[in-house]
């Protein structure tokens, strides 16, 4: 049976974006956008493209990317964000998949995430190659249960393996946005997955995070390749370190109070 696919992406107030976000998966078998209630021209532009449109209010990531699996009318999914394109190569190699026997398949790939950032491809501070399980069968990975940076799970003793290719992620248009994602999303949600995995943090810990985040980025993960970029993702890398742990500190607090 010929392998056929549904590109899922989840979406809210994603104008800007899924135009070219479903221009880079024309290819695929299927289109499909969960949306959660937006108030701009996301459906209008998605539909008009061919997608296929479902309204879900909004579960968290990792719900909102299994309804997507779940909706979806075929067995082999690639989940796509709203900012990221699907690269030629990585077309190629997933073309390449479709002439092959099923036994010849893996259970689910990995592919290699490259991101834009002024005015330039990133190489270093941990940002590529960032691997990503995006392309699995449906039977074999679910998203696992995670508050932020939700990944697919697979069943044990499933086969994964890594496609040729990029796919390329818009996610920060400049350092005020990346700095507003943080402060309003990255952090607060990192945070609160911290506390629920049961991680606690010290005045010690926030005074050092931010530094020691900065150095991992810069020096060990190579961000000084990137220059400016690179030292401007390092330097946000220790706002949001900082910035998390003093939101963790804030409830471990709350919880003590709790149990008093």
């Amino acid at each position: 049976m010929a392998m056929k696919i549904t590109v899922t992406i989840i979406t809210l107030n994603e104008a800007e974006n899924i135009s070219k976000a479903i221009e880079s998966v024309e290819w695929a078998d299927e289109i499909l956008v969960i949306d959660s209630e937006s108030t701009d021209a996301t459906r209008d532009l998605a539909k008009r493209q061919g997608a296929r449109v479902i309204v879900n209010p909004w579960p968290g990531f990792s719900q909102q990317k299994q309804f997507a699996a779940d909706a979806a009318s075929n067995e082999w999914i690639f989940s796509l964000d709203a900012d990221e394109r699907v690269s030629p190569e990585l077309k190629s190699s997933i073309d390449e998949l479709r002439t092959k026997d099923a036994a010849q398949l893996a259970d689910g790939y990995r592919v290699a995430r490259r991101a834009w950032y002024m005015g330039r491809w990133i190489r270093g501070g941990g940002w590529y190659p960032d691997y990503q399980l995006r392309f699995f069968k449906r039977q074999h990975g679910h998203w696992g249960d995670r508050i932020i940076h939700e990944s697919v799970v697979m069943d044990r003793g499933s086969r994964v393996e890594t496609l040729g290719g990029d796919l390329l992620h818009y996610s920060m248009r400049d350092p005020l946005h990346h700095r507003r994602m943080i402060d309003e999303r990255y952090a607060p949600l990192g945070a609160a997955q911290m506390d629920r995995d049961g991680k606690r943090t010290s005045r010690l810990q926030i005074a050092f995070a931010g530094p020691l985040a900065f150095l991992r980025s810069f020096v060990v993960k190579g961000g000084f390749r990137d220059g400016q970029a690179g030292y401007t993702i390092a330097r946000l890398a220790a706002h949001h370190a900082s910035r998390k742990h003093s939101l963790l500190y804030g409830l471990q607090n709350q919880d003590k109070a709790k149990d008093r």
